[in-house]
């Protein structure tokens, strides 16, 4: 019998200016020219040199300032009258709930709280990367299965203490057209990615909403909930339902918890193993989000208490506007951006460990010729 293809190389072929993008230029002018210390240092630079307060240059760089300054003013009263008073969080008194924490943007999130004093419990079907860091505990956990889900929170209740802290993360992605993937495959990632939310709400949410310092629910979706794309119907039919799941659990404990947060994250494609071998063609307007980005912004929306809307990049905060476009120019934005043909370079977390494997076999090969 014939050894099995070797699974496609990742590409690669990154120019000198790939990190070079719209996020990065809209991030350089915001801390510059849009903030508003910078804006009264231009003024106070013209008074320095004897200007006189009605020169012309003067009034234009004050006008500006003010401006600047209104700016920022509005936007912190709208996330106020949208989002609430934030909560008090003392991560030594926490107890986090991770999912799908044993690689990627869960690992990230759960080493850094480990780290921190907090008390992590990381849910997955796979072993950790880096074996249990410390103050994360691992429980070997199939969050599509309900029963194993509800066996654990028991477990995490009687071990660490009642969970104030849900980040629901896991994830998997099948990248095939839809007549491709068998029915099996079709449940697996609508219970894995969709109905797993329900699993570990239905099981933390209670004993979270009997505390009285409250707690916070993190959910992550993805804008591909939003747009589709071509092989990811699954996948993008579950991260829709999770959004929407999202605003509705929102809307709920609103009125009967608000001492709960709730945090919606809506990342583009990230660099994970989960979408490794993913082609971007436009790295520009549409960069790859590192991991850690993500979890920073995370982890400072979890911190602060707050109820948070996170979108990256600078797309993804726009991304509703896409369904306001005419038919016509909605496929022709498909077409520039290249949403429907980035998945036909998949390779995925499996094709991923290939490759190491054989990369691994061919360096043995070469020490030992």
């Amino acid at each position: 019998m014939p050894p099995p293809p070797p699974p496609p190389v990742h590409p690669q072929g990154d120019s000198w200016f790939a990190p070079i993008s719209i996020d990065l230029i809209v991030k350089v002018f915001k801390t510059s020219f849009f903030h508003p210390f910078i804006a009264w240092i231009i003024p106070l630079c013209f008074r320095a040199q004897n200007m006189f307060w009605d020169a012309p240059p003067m009034l234009v760089s004050i006008a500006w300032a003010s401006l600047i300054s209104l700016s920022w003013i509005v936007f912190g009263i709208n996330n106020r009258l949208a989002y609430g008073r934030p909560r008090e969080v003392d991560l030594s008194e926490e107890v986090i709930v991770i999912t799908g924490g044993a690689s990627g943007l869960g690992l990230l999130i759960a080493e850094v709280y480990g780290m921190r004093g907090a008390t992590v419990a990381v849910l997955d079907i796979e072993e950790m990367e880096n074996g249990e860091a410390r103050g994360v505990t691992y429980y070997k956990c199939d969050v599509s299965d309900k029963d194993q889900v509800a066996r654990v929170a028991a477990e995490i209740q009687k071990d660490l203490g009642t969970p104030t802290i849900l980040i629901n993360n896991a994830a998997i992605v099948n990248g095939k057209p839809l007549l491709e993937q068998s029915l099996a495959e079709i449940e697996k990632s609508l219970s894995t990615n969709l109905l797993s939310h329900f699993y570990t709400l239905k099981a933390f949410l209670p004993a979270m909403a009997r505390n009285e310092r409250g707690g916070t629910v993190v959910t992550v979706s993805s804008v591909i909930g939003t747009v589709g794309a071509a092989r990811l119907a699954d996948y993008a039919a579950a991260k829709a339902g999770v959004s929407a799941l999202h605003r509705s659990l929102t809307a709920e404990l609103r009125q009967s918890h608000p001492n709960i947060r709730t945090v919606l994250v809506t990342p583009g494609q990230l660099s994970t193993p989960l979408f490794y071998g993913v082609s971007t063609p436009n790295r520009f307007f549409a960069p790859v989000v590192e991991p850690v980005d993500v979890a920073k912004e995370v982890i400072a929306a979890v911190d602060s208490g707050r109820n948070a809307h996170l979108a990256m990049p600078l797309y993804a905060r726009w991304i509703d506007w896409y369904s306001v476009l005419p038919a016509s120019l909605q496929v022709l934005a498909r077409r520039l951006a290249g949403v429907d043909t980035a998945m036909t370079t998949f390779v995925g977390r499996e094709g991923m460990k290939g490759e190491k494997k054989m990369k691994k076999e061919s360096g043995f090969r070469i020490q030992a010729f």
